[in-house]
């Protein structure tokens, strides 16, 4: 496609969530400093809320990938739609101790066996839940159970739940009151600013081999970020096209056209013309006051 006309070693926008491409943005890194600073002081439970496509699961891989594997055993539950069973095999899945033929019940002493195994050789155990929003009632109640095995002076294992908005209604349920009690911090993922989006786009581009001055023309990043609304997976979505249409006319450069281009060929996203018109007629006004106030200056410069 664009890659050899750009000279990158990669597709810079794909969707898919690869930690190469992971920037330093002040509310990403703010959520991976507190996840980090919760795991190591052994804080049970950790929420971390976001709008569809600003990078959850990007972060969940992040963190996954900064833990210390020497301090830390993790396991990744990426599809938290199960029931209480089927969590249960999941967790002891990824901690390697998963066998079809025994029970729940048998299962359930085979995991605390082992999470106890993890404690006596000094590492702590963390659970990690993609699409926590999608979890069962039952199985979040299945979870918060779990969390009450313990040592006398530590939790046997830690939990991360990543979810949508959707996630914070679920646990406000009077029934799930115990769990909520037990989320000790709690993040919410901000929409990227402009200029958050100009770095993002820049990023990407040099992570995936761009070298040069910046291939998005600023007017050109900052009609993405209005029409994206700081969403980081539809800034991925528009700067993907847009350096299509750019390829497709041989333009060096991502313009505001190619942008347009790319945002008419977006289900979901829509050109911002009124906040275009708007800020045309604000600087239209701005310009023709200060033509009256000059004006009406010069009138009086001229008068006896």
């Amino acid at each position: 496609m664009y890659a050899e006309h750009f000279g990158l070693r990669e597709l810079p926008f794909t969707l898919t969530p690869n930690t190469r491409f992971f920037l330093n943005l002040t509310s990403h890194q703010e959520a991976l400093n507190l996840m980090l600073v919760a795991l190591h002081s052994g804080d049970g439970f950790i929420k971390v809320v976001g709008e569809v496509g600003t990078g959850k699961t990007l972060l969940c891989r992040k963190l996954l990938n900064s833990l210390d594997e020497s301090q830390f055993v993790t396991a990744y539950i990426p599809n938290s739609n199960l029931n209480p069973a089927e969590f249960h095999c999941a967790v002891a899945n990824e901690l390697g101790i998963y066998t079809p033929e025994k029970s729940n019940q048998d299962l359930l002493q085979l995991l605390t066996r082992r999470l106890i195994e993890h404690a006596q050789h000094g590492k702590r155990v963390v659970v990690l839940v993609d699409e926590a929003q999608a979890m069962p009632d039952e199985t979040i109640e299945a979870l918060r159970l779990l969390t009450n095995l313990e040592t006398e002076s530590e939790k046997l294992f830690q939990v991360v739940l990543f979810g949508q908005p959707e996630l914070d209604k679920k646990l406000n349920q009077y029934s799930l009151r115990q769990l909520t009690q037990r989320i000790t911090f709690s993040y919410r993922l901000k929409k990227l600013e402009p200029d958050e989006v100009r770095a993002y786009i820049h990023w990407r581009m040099q992570a995936a081999g761009y070298v040069g001055k910046p291939s998005f023309e600023r007017d050109a990043c900052d009609l993405i970020a209005r029409a994206a609304g700081g969403i980081p997976r539809l800034v991925n979505v528009l700067s993907h096209k847009a350096l299509m249409s750019a390829y497709g006319k041989g333009d060096e450069k991502v313009k505001v056209l190619h942008v347009v281009r790319a945002i008419e060929d977006t289900e979901g996203v829509a050109l911002p013309c009124a906040s275009l018109i708007k800020q045309w007629l604000s600087a239209v006004v701005a310009v023709m006051a200060i033509a009256m106030i000059t004006w009406g200056v010069m009138i009086v410069g001229m008068q006896p």
